[in-house]
């Protein structure tokens, strides 16, 4: 990830059910010191349900942080809380999953953060250490969990 060591661990449902690239799974990056670099719950699961509202997806991302990468807590400034939707290809065809994103830049580095709850108060995507290009306005780091760009790159097994 941006040039180093990472590791891709991917776990699908036992039962195989929309186990394929844009189905159901959870994904998680580990960089070489241990430190989690990113996770991915894609459930059905979390189709449809209410979403905390903006102070709720807060305290959770805080606390989630804290837990889980408190290393951040100290240089971050919220940019945006909003609705962020993620499709996933089931049986009967696209469903999209909807959480509260909580967007975070670390003002010390530059770099950018983000946490999305779920609909049952989870936390259904972490990412962090994201990196943009400054005059292209487009992501630079690599979307090791996300499965289109895996499939775009040649990157899935």
């Amino acid at each position: 990830m941006d040039g180093s060591s990472a590791q891709l661990v991917r776990f699908v449902r036992a039962d195989g059910r929309n186990a394929g690239l844009g189905g159901e799974h959870f994904s998680a990056l580990v960089d070489s010191s241990g430190t989690l670099r990113g996770f991915t719950r894609m459930d059905l699961a979390l189709h449809g349900g209410p979403l905390p509202d903006e102070q709720e997806a807060r305290t959770i991302a805080m606390r989630f942080l804290s837990a889980h990468a408190p290393d951040l807590l100290p240089n971050l400034q919220i940019s945006f809380i909003a609705p962020h939707h993620e499709p996933i290809v089931a049986e009967n065809g696209t469903v999209t999953v909807t959480g509260m994103k909580v967007k975070m830049r670390n003002v010390a580095d530059g770099r950018w953060a983000w946490v999305i709850v779920g609909s049952d108060l989870g936390v259904m995507v972490f990412e962090r250490d994201i990196v943009w290009a400054n005059l292209e306005g487009r992501r630079t780091t690599e979307l090791w969990l996300h499965d289109r760009w895996l499939a775009q790159n040649g990157n899935w097994l």
